[in-house]
């Protein structure tokens, strides 16, 4: 199979110290902030490459989850994405393996849009989510306007 990574997932206790560290410190982009501050969408990312991001966390994402049983305390999961086929060849090889999807198939926002994505674990409990995107993003060389 063939994976690019999508994005990562931080649990975050100071959100606008964190955005200020990854955007001014480490000079990231900052995506869907002002969306984020004008409580349209529940957290805002940041932009690692054209085809990864950081998605920062609020802790009202993430305060109820047990990290013994749900995610480590501030990893929440972390993202690969593919193509359609072979999506659906891998949820395939998880029935067949006895690996239970914990959700999905969904709709979810990441580093090229909306994508169909399914989340599961490894053996040590680490959440995976692995999505496709409809339009094929996932499969096209994408560029950031510098």
């Amino acid at each position: 199979m063939t994976f690019t990574m999508d994005h990562i997932v931080i649990n975050t206790v100071d959100i606008e110290a964190m955005l200020h560290f990854y955007t001014a410190i480490l000079q990231l982009p900052g995506e869907r902030v002002h969306e984020f501050h004008d409580h349209q969408v529940p957290f805002p990312s940041v932009r690692i490459t054209a085809d990864s991001i950081i998605d920062l966390f609020p802790r009202k994402l993430w305060e109820n989850d047990n990290p013994e049983h749900v995610c480590r305390p501030n990893l929440n999961h972390f993202c690969l994405s593919t193509g359609k086929a072979e999506w659906e060849l891998l949820r395939k090889r998880l029935a067949d393996n006895g690996i239970t999807i914990d959700d999905g198939p969904v709709k979810r926002w990441g580093a090229h849009g909306t994508g169909i994505s399914i989340y599961f674990r490894d053996p040590e409990q680490n959440v995976i989510e692995v999505r496709y995107y409809e339009s094929g993003e996932a499969d096209k060389p994408c560029m950031l306007d510098s």
